[in-house]
């Protein structure tokens, strides 16, 4: 009969002791990942919910709370607890609205059936929007200076002072609707984006008077 060879005690030892070691370390590192990922999320829901806190405080102090909180709400992580962000942000926001609503009325002028009156109302309507986007273009440009500037005071205003005209230029376009012929339909749809165009240029120049300079 052949004889079996048994295996060499010392590395039976060191095999188990190897097996054990790898059992530890398996045992150990998932709940570690596992605890380190959780707590990763929570701090970084914890910090999310903190910029929208600073959003919402920022916007209870402009002239459209609500309106000021759903729109710039989902740029909290570009403003974090940033107020010059913030009013920069909504800056933006309102020349891209200003725009749009630009196109709109340029849109609806091209259509036939108004009277030589109304056609000149929605002539006048498109200047006073586009003065209105050289405003904002120029209080956006402004922004960008007024730490280099050697008058911050002087500069600060004259942002103000534009951002006051693009609110009076956009109230002058739908004045200009009382009172004419304009089909309710058209009427009602050029309104309805001035409208948002003027409450998000108010909302910026709030946001912009509360800055500190």
């Amino acid at each position: 009969m052949e004889a079996h060879s048994l295996p060499n005690p010392s590395s039976f030892h060191v095999l188990t002791f190897l097996f054990t070691i790898l059992l530890f370390i398996s045992h150990h590192t998932q709940p570690v990942s596992a605890t380190t990922s959780t707590t990763t999320a929570t701090t970084s829901t914890t910090t999310n919910q903190a910029y929208a806190n600073f959003i919402r405080t920022a916007c209870n102090t402009t002239t459209y709370p609500s309106v000021c909180f759903k729109t710039f709400s989902r740029y909290a992580a570009v403003v974090q607890i940033n107020p010059w962000k913030l009013s920069n942000t909504a800056l933006n926001i309102t020349l891209k609205a200003a725009k749009s609503t630009s196109k709109l009325v340029s849109k609806l002028a091209q259509q036939n059936g108004y009277t030589p009156t109304d056609a000149a109302v929605m002539k006048d309507c498109i200047d006073n929007i586009g003065s209105s986007i050289d405003e904002l273009k120029q209080s956006i440009q402004a922004m960008t200076t007024v730490d280099s500037s050697s008058d911050k005071l002087f500069q600060m205003d004259s942002i103000k002072t534009w951002m006051s005209a693009a609110i009076t230029d956009q109230t002058t376009c739908t004045d200009g609707f009382y009172g004419g012929e304009v089909s309710p339909s058209v009427k009602n749809r050029i309104s309805n984006s001035i409208l948002k165009f003027t409450r998000l240029t108010s909302i910026s120049l709030s946001l912009i008077n509360n800055l500190t300079y």
